[in-house]
C-alpha cells in the first residue's frame, strides 16, 4: 500500500530519477528486457549470467508485508551500460552495484538499473536491491496461482513458470541457474523451511530467523518459501541422505504413509536415474486450499496438501529431469513432464502394477481416463509444441511426452533405454538442455535405430499418430 505525498515533491523526485539514468559518458550497451522465451517473452534478461542469489526476508502473514534485501552476484556477458531485472510489484527503495549507488526506474515487470561506471564485459559484478511491500499472487494463462501465495497461518511460495519475480529480483528463467542463501524472519510461533541444507537457527524479539543454503545452481522458478506451523523431521536415506520434511500439522496424518516411502522411492530412482543430484531430500506438505498443483521445487518438492505416493514418485523424479536437467525454454517442458510421468509408469511396473506398455496402449486405445475429453486430450498438440503459453502444462505435455519416451525404449529395448535415461541425467546434471540436444543426443547413444517416425509423429507431429 502507497502512502499519499504531496504532488509537488513527487513530481520533481520522478524528473531527478529520470536524469540520472542518463547514460553519459558509460560503453556499452543496454542487457536486453528478456530472452525471447517463445512463451514468456519478457522473462529473463539479457547481458549477464547470475551465478548467486543472497535474499534476506522478513515476514509478518499479519500484515501481510515483506521486507527484502537481494545482493546478486553476477557475470557480464557484454559491455553494459544498464541491465534489467524481473520485479513485479513491490516498491524499491535502494539498488547499488559493487557498493557504489545505481540509479534505477520501474516498468511493469522490468527494473533497469544504471550502474555508475558502465560493466566491461567479462567482469564480475553485485547488485544489491531493497525492496518491500504486499507480494502479489500472479494467475498464470492457465488460470492456475502462483507467487507470493497466501495461506491459513503464512504463506507458500512458487514460481513456476514466472512467479518467482513476485517475491525477489532476478534473472527469470530457467536457462540462467545459480546457488542460493536465503535468510527468512518470521514471527517465532511460526517456522520458514526453503530449498537446500538449513544452516542455523535463531529467536530474538518475537521473531524466528532461518537460514537456507543451496550450493548446486538452482533454476529461480524452483526456488520456495513456506512460512508457516510446521511438524519438522530429520531423517536419512538408505545411503545415509539427510531428509528433512516440513508438514503442517493438519496434514499429517494423511501424508504419513506416502512420506515414509521417500527413502524408497529415491533408492528406486538412483537405479533407474543414476545418482541422486543433490545433497539432501525430502519435502513440504502445507495446508494450501485453492492450489491445485505440486511443484518440484528444488531437493525439497512442495505438496499443497497430503500427497499420494504416485504423485511423491512424480515430484521427486523431477529432482533429476527439471531440476538437475532444467529446460533451456519453456518449449522443453515436456523433458521435465514426460520424464516424471514416464517416472510413475516404472515404478507401477516395478511394483506389481500396471506395465508402462499397458498405460501406453491404454492411453492410445482412448480407455485410460473415465471422461472421453480426457482421453481426447493428449492429441491435441505435439508435445515438443505447445501452441501458447497456457498450454505448457496440459496433458500432451505430460502423456504424450511420456509416450514419447516409451516409444524409444520400444524402439531401442530395456537395456539400451535405461542407458539412455541415465546418460541423459548425467550428461546435463546441474545443467540446462533442449529439446534439439535430446534428439541428438538419443540418435547418438543408438546408432543404426530409425527415430524419424517418433520424432516426426510422435513428438512434433499434429493429432492422434498412427501406431504401427
Amino acid at each position: 500500500m502507497s502512502r499519499f505525498a504531496p504532488v509537488v515533491p513527487t513530481v520533481l523526485a520522478l524528473v531527478l530519477a529520470a536524469s540520472a539514468c542518463g547514460p553519459g559518458g558509460v560503453q556499452g550497451t543496454p542487457g536486453g528486457s528478456g530472452v525471447r522465451d517463445p512463451y514468456f517473452p519478457k522473462s529473463g534478461n539479457g547481458g549477464y549470467d547470475v551465478t548467486h542469489y543472497d535474499l534476506t526476508l522478513d515476514y509478518t502473514p499479519a500484515s501481510r508485508r515483506l521486507t527484502g534485501s537481494a545482493v546478486i552476484s553476477a557475470r557480464a556477458t557484454q559491455d553494459l551500460s544498464a541491465f534489467n531485472l524481473d520485479l513485479l510489484g513491490l516498491d524499491v527503495t535502494k539498488v547499488g552495484v559493487d557498493g557504489a549507488a545505481a540509479s534505477w526506474n520501474r516498468a511493469g515487470q522490468e527494473l533497469t538499473v544504471r550502474p555508475r561506471d558502465g560493466l566491461d564485459k567479462g567482469r564480475t559484478f553485485r547488485v544489491a536491491v531493497d525492496y518491500s511491500g504486499t507480494p502479489r499472487t500472479i494467475t498464470d494463462p492457465d488460470g492456475s496461482e502462483e507467487g507470493w501465495l497466501p495461506t491459513s497461518d503464512g504463506a507458500l511460495a512458487l514460481g513456476q513458470p514466472v512467479g518467482s519475480m513476485a517475491w525477489f529480483p532476478g534473472n527469470h528463467h530457467p536457462s540462467d541457474k545459480a546457488t542460493y542463501e536465503i535468510t527468512v524472519t518470521v514471527p517465532e510461533n511460526l517456522r520458514a523451511v526453503s530449498n537446500g541444507e538449513p544452516a542455523g537457527e535463531t529467536t530474538s524479539g518475537g521473531r524466528r530467523t532461518a537460514i537456507w543454503r543451496s550450493t548446486a545452481p538452482m533454476a529461480s522458478y524452483l526456488a520456495t518459501v513456506a512460512v508457516g506451523r510446521f511438524g519438522i523431521t530429520r531423517t536419512t536415506g538408505d545411503d545415509g541422505l539427510p531428509l528433512y520434511t516440513a508438514v503442517d500439522p493438519a496434514e499429517r496424518a494423511g501424508s504419513r504413509a506416502s512420506l515414509a516411502r521417500i527413502p524408497d522411492v529415491l533408492a528406486w530412482a538412483e537405479d533407474r536415474f543414476g545418482p541422486y543430484p543433490f545433497s539432501s531430500g525430502g519435502a513440504i506438505v502445507d495446508r494450501a486450499n485453492g492450489i491445485g498443483y505440486a511443484l518440484e521445487t528444488q531437493n525439497r518438492p512442495v505438496f499443497p496438501g497430503a500427497p499420494d505416493l504416485l504423485l511423491v514418485v512424480h515430484e521427486l523424479a523431477h529432482q533429476w529431469y527439471g531440476d538437475s536437467v532444467t529446460p533451456m525454454s519453456w518449449r522443453d517442458m515436456w523433458l521435465n513432464e514426460g520424464f516424471a510421468t514416464y517416472a510413475e509408469w516404472l515404478w507401477q511396473e516395478d511394483h506389481g502394477g500396471d506395465t508402462a506398455q499397458e498405460i501406453f496402449d491404454a492411453l492410445y486405445a482412448g480407455d485410460y481416463y473415465e471422461v472421453p475429453a480426457e482421453n481426447e486430450a493428449i492429441w491435441a498438440f505435439p508435445p515438443a509444441n505447445p501452441p501458447d503459453a497456457a498450454s505448457i502444462s496440459d496433458a500432451p505435455v505430460y502423456s504424450r511426452g511420456a509416450m514419447v519416451l516409451h516409444k524409444i525404449r520400444e524402439t531401442v529395448g530395456d537395456q539400451a533405454f535405461d542407458r539412455i535415461v541415465r546418460g541423459w541425467a548425467a550428461a546435463h546434471r546441474h545443467g540446462n538442455a533442449d529439446t534439439g540436444e535430446f534428439v541428438t543426443y538419443v540418435e547418438e547413444k543408438a546408432p543404426g535405430k530409425d527415430f524419424t517416425t517418433i520424432w516426426d509423429e510422435w513428438l512434433y507431429g499434429k493429432g492422434k499418430p498412427s501406431r504401427p
